[in-house]
């Protein structure tokens, strides 16, 4: 049975708020309620303000690549309830993924029903989405149009690891527009307008690109669905379609490039078609929750929908408070959210450009700070891949309730001691991975490198595939350690790195955690409760939903909810090894640049 949560409704009183939300926070987090009331009657005897309970609950809905979850959560970030659902996704041919949209709403709205079915509507007081930066089509009736080749017509959604649009990246990035300083100088063929740029290249006029009304993020799509409010979140315009955000005007579309680039017809309509009205993460959007919406979900008509915000950027917001120690200082912390593939979020006061990382986007993650970007194409796919695509992995016995790498981990430890090694790092001395099996994101940004794998015997049994799912790991950490050092020499000490938060999938693995805290010899925190993406959404419906004005309902929100940081310490011990490792990793990139250089002579 799920227990009321307590909340204290006295946002704007900012010195009663911090001292009771970092103690609650700091020393009992997970206590009884008697715990927390006992807390707050002593915060409130000190400020000499009256009590006042109310039970809040938020919606937090996380869309990722392969499902869609939610999760019930009360209004100091803990989880009470959690629901998952399995999504379709269509691979027609090699570098083509492809969704439905309304497969995807149908499930977050399945969802949505299970997390709250045992709490009274009225007590949901907001709901926030994330999602993965998947790009939606719509026609002018605002009903799926495809995006296949064969026309299949529910297959409207181009998945955000879809890279058909090669080419039409390559020509964009040949213009060398100046919106591209915004994204590294080199716009990534996973961002939308070189998929809308393919779409309008590839599908007839008559069919696709004469009837087609409006192209959303999915995270917009998820809003507008929910409340019919065509507002966009400057989350995806700014980091996904060159939208021009600025500390000053607001922001614009640049005519200019779209023109350059053979899609000025977007501007049409004071560019409808892509959105005109920009609005914050976590800002309310339209009246809330609409008629339709609140039937499907089970919940109150006009309860409010929060602007929303790209799936690693929720994980951003949920980790950036982790285990805090100054509440208005969230510089020089790099939050990794770790899944399919892995993006590395630092945020600053200022604006800093660095090559082949994305970004700065201003007040696309938190209100009045610029964010740059960083990324890994495949990461936890590429472990997968690694690990299924091995001739032992037939042999790999998984008790019921583990994972394959919990497996690995465990024959690692056994492999180092038979070895007479300290640690496990050492195992991987003559095997090195170069890791871009799907190109390079950061801080390279070419999305033609391929993985390299160096030290092959002919051995197939599990000790090989421990030792290649090792090196995987350590090479996945040494391109972190790749993007980490491209930030801090352009940034100098305003990027510098000094915490790194994980979560994700690579948050719940061990090895993959103390390998990166080794590599790069700083602490590693994961974050006490189990899911900081749900918690970001959350985070956002909290805003939405808070009598405070915005963004201080959304900082309040991300110093209340955060939870405590879990601390892996690095071992200076391998320092020496994981530098050297480092330079082979270096010199396995430069080498594979020479080898494509040779080959391309004379042809």
């Amino acid at each position: 049975m799920i227990k009321p949560s307590q909340h204290i409704s006295v946002w704007n009183a900012s010195s009663f708020f911090f001292s009771v939300t970092t103690t609650m926070r700091r020393t009992d987090r997970h206590g009884t309620a008697n715990s927390v009331k006992k807390l707050v009657e002593a915060a409130l005897a000190c400020h000499k303000l009256r009590e006042v309970e109310v039970i809040m609950y938020y919606v937090g809905v996380d869309v990722g690549t392969g499902s869609v979850r939610a999760a019930l959560v009360d209004s100091v970030g803990r989880i009470l309830k959690k629901s998952t659902n399995a999504i379709k996704t269509w691979n027609p041919e090699t570098d083509y993924y492809q969704q439905s949209s309304e497969d995807i709403w149908r499930c977050c709205c399945k969802v949505i029903r299970e997390v709250t079915e045992e709490v009274p509507s009225s007590e949901v007081k907001g709901i926030g989405f994330d999602a993965t930066c998947s790009l939606v089509a719509v026609d002018v009736d605002g009903l799926p149009i495809s995006v296949s080749k064969n026309g299949e017509k529910e297959q409207n959604v181009i998945l955000w690891m879809d890279h058909r649009a090669r080419n039409e990246a390559d020509f964009i990035n040949s213009t060398h527009h100046q919106v591209l300083k915004y994204v590294g100088g080199k716009i990534s063929l996973e961002m939308e307008t070189p998929k809308i740029l393919w779409l309008k290249n590839n599908l007839p006029h008559k069919t696709f690109w004469n009837k087609v009304g409006r192209f959303f993020d999915l995270p917009d799509f998820l809003t507008w669905k929910a409340t019919n409010a065509l507002s966009r979140s400057l989350c995806t315009v700014v980091c996904k379609w060159t939208y021009c955000a600025e500390r000053s005007s607001g922001g614009h579309w640049d005519r200019s490039y779209f023109e350059s680039i053979g899609l000025g017809d977007l501007s049409v309509n004071d560019w409808s078609a892509i959105g005109n009205e920009i609005l914050q993460p976590g800002q309310s959007c339209g009246n809330g929750l609409s008629k339709n919406a609140a039937q499907e979900m089970g919940l109150v008509v006009g309860t409010p929908v929060a602007t929303s915000l790209i799936d690693a950027h929720a994980g951003g917001l949920g980790m950036i408070g982790v285990g805090l120690k100054d509440l208005t200082n969230f510089k020089n912390r790099l939050v990794m959210i770790g899944g399919t593939s892995t993006c590395h979020m630092l945020l600053s006061d200022e604006e800093v450009f660095v090559d082949g990382v994305w970004g700065p986007y201003y007040g696309a993650m938190v209100p009045g700070m610029w964010l740059l970007e960083g990324g890994q194409s495949a990461t936890g796919k590429l472990i997968d891949h690694v690990i299924s695509n091995h001739p032992a992995f037939k042999d790999l016995k998984i008790p019921d309730g583990r994972r394959p790498e919990d497996c690995l981990n465990e024959l690692l430890v056994k492999m180092a001691a038979d070895r007479g090694l300290d640690t496990i790092d050492r195992l991987t001395e003559d095997f090195h991975v170069y890791p871009d099996f799907h190109g390079n994101r950061s801080p390279v940004a070419d999305p033609t490198l391929k993985g390299m794998v160096v030290g092959l015997t002919l051995s197939t049994d599990l000790e090989n595939l421990a030792l290649i799912y090792l090196a995987t790991i350590q090479a996945l950490c040494y391109g972190t350690k790749h993007i980490i050092e491209s930030m801090e020499k352009n940034g100098g000490r305003s990027l510098s790195v000094q915490d790194i938060l994980v979560c994700g999938g690579l948050g719940q693995n061990g090895v993959f955690l103390q390998s990166q805290a080794n590599v790069m010899g700083l602490p590693v925190c994961t974050s006490t409760e189990n899911d900081p993406v749900l918690i970001g959404s959350a985070m956002l419906a909290a805003a939405a939903s808070s009598v405070e004005c915005y963004p201080f309902s959304l900082r309040n929100a991300i110093v209340t909810m955060a939870s405590n940081a879990h601390s892996i310490q690095p071992s200076l011990d391998v320092k020496k090894f994981h530098n050297k490792k480092y330079m082979v990793y270096l010199k396995m990139l430069e080498h594979q640049n020479m080898y494509k250089s040779i080959m391309s002579k004379n042809q």
